[in-house]
């Protein structure tokens, strides 16, 4: 199935939540929508479904222009940050449900087939109240995948679940999607989210469409601060700059030795990903000596604010590391491996090979 959206706009009153937008997407395949709260992403996903009428614009599908036509009367599957499933009817028969609408006879296999595969099969006698919500929630994207739909809408399905459940569950939803023949729509605030579910990306923010590609390159080549920024986890270290003979000169006397497109010697904004600052050196690094402001542990990454002649600088780095409040540091950066955003916030460089981490 393609769905592809024209001109579409929309607006609650007189308050705009959606810019005009084009955006086409690739068929059976995933395309998460990523963007910070508030960026347009819901509103757009119930434009997608049926759900509302666009102010402006059509929606089409395979051709045919939909625009308008309620969602009960279109072929989709959705899945909200609630776990909604039918509180009366026991685990087999919400998963059974779309199934039985259409008559399906041999629901039963399809209904042990998938509660195999998302781990749920002791509770099928049982009514939803009696799970948890990491299960409730797998008994709706059941449901929605028995659906079969040659769309499904994720919106934000795992924003309520513990992060165990949530990293469980990401890695299942890859490989239930990889094997279906939906087109999926994955809406997120999280990058790392959009980077395990692979696919394609949708960058949003604020109500406008940024960037859309696949989502490897949409990371590693952000085309303006605004999507560089929606991209990162911890955000992107952006540093004033201007250009110079070698390249960019920042602040302190400190130098960027690299290669810019001719005829940029105003104001640039050099971007440096959290995962490409380290405190051990190689050759050709740049130093940039600070002051630990907070050292914080997630995971098994260790994140490291520094105060620099730059501004406040934050790193992260593997594994567990140690650092006093106030201590002498000093990051190291490869030139090869930052970012160079013009005066008007759009890409001018990337790195040849990103080797940076979210």
């Amino acid at each position: 199935m393609e769905l592809k959206l024209k001109r579409i706009e929309q607006r609650v009153g007189a308050v705009p939540h959606l810019y005009p937008l084009d955006l086409t997407l690739v068929p059976r395949a995933v395309t998460v929508l990523l963007g910070a709260t508030q960026a347009g992403k819901t509103t757009l996903m119930r434009v997608m479904a049926g759900l509302d009428v666009p102010a402006k614009g059509c929606v089409l599908v395979d051709g045919a222009d939909v625009t308008g036509k309620p969602v009960r009367e279109r072929n989709v599957s959705m899945v909200y940050q609630q776990f909604i499933n039918y509180p009366s009817m026991t685990v087999a028969d919400n998963i059974a449900s779309p199934l039985k609408l259409r008559r399906d006879r041999n629901f039963g296999a399809r209904v042990a087939e998938l509660a195999a595969k998302l781990h749920i099969e002791p509770f099928l006698k049982r009514l939803p109240a009696e799970l948890s919500g990491g299960q409730q929630q797998r008994v709706a994207l059941a449901r929605a995948l028995a659906k079969n739909a040659p769309l499904m809408l994720l919106d934000e399905p795992l924003v309520n679940l513990d992060y165990k459940l949530r990293e469980e569950l990401r890695d299942e939803l890859s490989q239930l999607f990889a094997s279906g023949q939906s087109t999926v729509v994955y809406a997120t605030t999280e990058p790392t989210e959009a980077l395990l579910l692979g696919g394609y990306t949708a960058v949003m923010d604020a109500g406008e469409l940024l960037q859309y590609g696949p989502t490897a390159e949409v990371f590693h080549r952000p085309l303006s601060i605004r999507v560089a920024r929606a991209f990162s986890d911890p955000p992107m270290n952006l540093i004033e700059g201007r250009a110079n003979a070698a390249g960019v000169a920042l602040a302190d006397g400190l130098n960027l030795t690299l290669t810019l497109p001719a005829g940029h010697s105003d104001a640039l904004t050099v971007g440096v990903r959290a995962g490409a600052l380290r405190v051990h050196d190689r050759a050709g690094d740049l130093a940039l000596p600070g002051r630990v402001e907070l050292a914080e542990i997630a995971g098994s990454d260790t994140f490291v604010h520094v105060h620099t002649a730059l501004g406040e600088l934050v790193a992260q780095l593997t594994g567990v590391h140690v650092f006093a409040l106030g201590a002498a540091i000093t990051l190291y950066l490869n030139p090869a491996q930052v970012y160079v955003f013009g005066a008007d916030g759009k890409l001018l460089s990337a790195p040849a090979v990103a080797m940076g981490r979210i």
